[in-house]
């Protein structure tokens, strides 16, 4: 029995991550290496909305079980897989928001992003940060979301369009307005 095991785990080693999807869609225990590639990326993007370990935990935990029950569902259409997670992800967080009516948590790290940064012709003052910071404040959850996803958490915008449901140039667009509406209000050009 340990020898199958054993090959068991080798084959998985093995396997690509193409494969696992495929596999895990027959049997769900070769969703494990992408549980394992994938939590510690997805936990981290809940913990920065969130900023509350157990909170971000449930989340999470319910994140990779709607993953797992929905695989068959999951087509490989040119993104990469994280992104199916991120998009599960985003709807699980954002249910959460509209069930506890709390407010969402703008990360200290999102707004020293060196990607949104470099957006701003700033220089990095604690009064240019708040100032940035107050001007996120005023974003809607949705362009939050997609500010968080291309700029914290580094997604190309093919896969930003993947996540928020749109086209590529659609989440190009809405992402430079927002980007125009963060400067109106900081008085930046």
């Amino acid at each position: 029995m340990n020898e199958l095991v054993n090959y068991s785990e080798k084959l998985m080693q093995d396997a690509s991550e193409k494969e696992w999807i495929e596999r895990a869609k027959e049997n769900p225990r070769w969703f494990q290496p992408l549980y394992d590639k994938y939590f510690s990326q997805i936990f981290k993007f809940l913990f920065k909305r969130h900023a509350d370990e157990i909170i971000t935990a449930e989340i999470c935990s319910e994140v990779f079980y709607k993953a797992l029950i929905k695989i068959s569902t999951y087509k490989d259409k040119g993104h990469p897989f994280s992104s199916w997670l991120y998009k599960i992800a985003l709807n699980e967080s954002n249910q959460v928001f509209r069930k506890k009516k709390y407010q969402r948590v703008v990360p200290l790290d999102l707004l020293k992003s060196d990607n949104l940064f470099d957006e701003f012709p700033l220089e990095d003052s604690k009064d240019q940060l708040e100032l940035l910071k107050k001007a996120i404040q005023t974003l809607k959850p949705e362009e939050l979301d997609l500010i968080e996803l291309r700029f914290f958490n580094e997604l190309s915008f093919k896969d930003v369009a993947l996540v928020i449901n749109t086209t590529e140039n659609n989440a190009k667009v809405k992402c430079y307005r927002i980007l125009d509406k963060l400067r109106i209000k900081m008085n930046v050009k």
